[in-house]
């Protein structure tokens, strides 16, 4: 049976980590962290430091420190500048892994895609003066660059770079200059038609989608797929069910976070941008599952939460092969490195230990949700880089608050209750190995 089930799990890995799209997608939002980072930077800062109107503590508030908010003006434009426009970002970088991947690396390819996507929204904007609506021409609305425009943006990057490259292929309708000619002029000439049937192609395409559906084909897109996928892969019960196959990956050697991150990436992304975008409108986020989520209950001090792992065998353990990797293993838990104790301890394929490897980080996202939908923790709404350590990661990704630092805390000594009695199984088993 383990071998069944490995093998199974093996070949689902094995075709989404080679997939060539998936790939792309993965390797696109991994590139679009910094930016991502600086975004939920600025954020904190205009929050809790430079802030003299929002309803929590800020530093600015403070008698003698209104001066700061003078610096906001700064950080509004940093965080505009990379969580308004991570749809540009990652149509480009998808454009530009594909194209690697197919030995195509001019730069034209991203901008191509770039190009394609813009011809499928709507660059019509409505702005109310004074109760009068007038309505803006030649603008790209926010909601076709931020968090919202995600699934169109990468739908968009993939089929536009798969036409580009066939066409490019195919070289018949390449255009050959004179030797004479530079070559950077000689170059964009041999793109010319590629890039010129590409855009068309995407440009008709959204034009006689709209009158055959009655529908802007950005609309279908976020009826049909984008809002659908979200609630089910931020609501718990889908959650859930991406969690226990993400640990089923690991405890077969596969990186189960590598593997669901194209699926995942998006609407988590999605779901935090939204809850940044209502605290910065002085609005409280309602998005509780999410990429920040995610990593605070889920992957602290690694994935399945391992850390909790550590602490019951220092209490529980008298193995001292376990004692000895378990102390290796604290350093790199403190910045949610488990690789020492995956492989070392081994969780991977250890009947005993893949059983609490699965379900302690499900048992801590029902716990964190309902804490937080009670209201004792608070939804995230802060980009954490995922080597920040435990507790230090939910004060930042929720601005410092102290109810959710708690909630991450039981957390953690949750995960540690459900592994201890392995690890008496464990010591068990070791003994009765000793005794033959």
């Amino acid at each position: 049976m383990k071998e069944i089930v490995m093998n199974g799990l093996l070949k689902i890995a094995s075709k989404i980590q080679a997939q060539r799209h998936m790939s792309a997608i993965r390797n696109a939002f991994s590139l679009m962290l910094p930016l991502f980072i600086t975004g939920a930077f600025s954020t904190l800062l205009l929050n809790v430091v430079l802030s003299t109107t929002t309803s929590g503590m800020s530093l600015a508030k403070v008698d003698g420190f209104g001066w700061l908010a003078n610096f906001s003006p700064m950080f509004e434009a940093a965080n505009y500048a990379t969580m308004n426009f991570m749809t540009i970002g990652i149509i480009v970088l998808i454009a530009l892994e594909l194209g690697k991947s197919y030995g195509h690396d001019e730069f034209i390819l991203p901008v191509v895609a770039l190009a394609s996507y813009i011809t499928l929204t709507k660059t019509i904007g409505v702005i109310d003066v004074d109760g009068t609506q007038h309505v803006l021409k030649n603008v790209l609305p926010s909601i076709f660059t931020n968090a919202q425009g995600l699934f169109l943006g990468m739908i968009a990057s993939i089929v536009s770079s798969e036409i580009y490259i066939k066409i490019v292929k195919y070289k018949k309708f390449e255009i050959k200059m004179p030797d004479t000619v530079p070559s950077n002029v000689a170059k964009a000439f041999s793109v010319l038609v590629p890039s010129v049937i590409t855009i068309l192609t995407i440009s008709a395409f959204g034009m006689v989608f709209e009158m055959i559906f009655n529908i802007p084909i950005y609309q279908a897109i976020d009826l049909l797929i984008q809002t659908p996928l979200k609630g089910i892969m931020t609501g718990l019960p889908g959650y859930l069910v991406t969690v226990i196959f993400t640990q089923l990956l690991w405890s077969f050697g596969i990186h189960g976070g590598n593997v669901m991150k194209p699926i995942t990436a998006a609407p988590f992304m999605t779901a935090l941008a939204e809850n940044e975008a209502a605290v910065l409108a002085g609005e409280v986020p309602k998005n509780i599952i999410n990429h920040a989520f995610n990593g605070t209950f889920i992957a602290v001090t690694g994935a399945g939460v391992t850390g909790a792992l550590l602490i019951a065998v220092f209490i529980f353990s008298k193995r001292k092969d376990e004692r000895k990797i378990a102390g290796l293993s604290v350093a790199p838990a403190l910045f949610n490195i488990n690789e020492p104790v995956i492989f070392g301890m081994p969780i991977v394929l250890n009947p005993i230990y893949m059983i609490p490897f699965i379900l302690a980080p499900v048992a801590s996202a029902i716990f964190a949700y309902y804490m937080t939908k009670v209201g004792f923790a608070y939804p995230m709404y802060i980009t954490v880089p995922w080597t920040t350590p435990p507790l230090l990661r939910s004060f930042i990704a929720t601005g410092g608050h102290i109810g959710t630092v708690i909630t991450e805390a039981m957390s953690i000594l949750l995960c540690t209750v459900i592994y201890t009695p392995f690890v008496l199984i464990s010591n068990k088993q070791n003994n009765n190995q000793e005794m033959l």
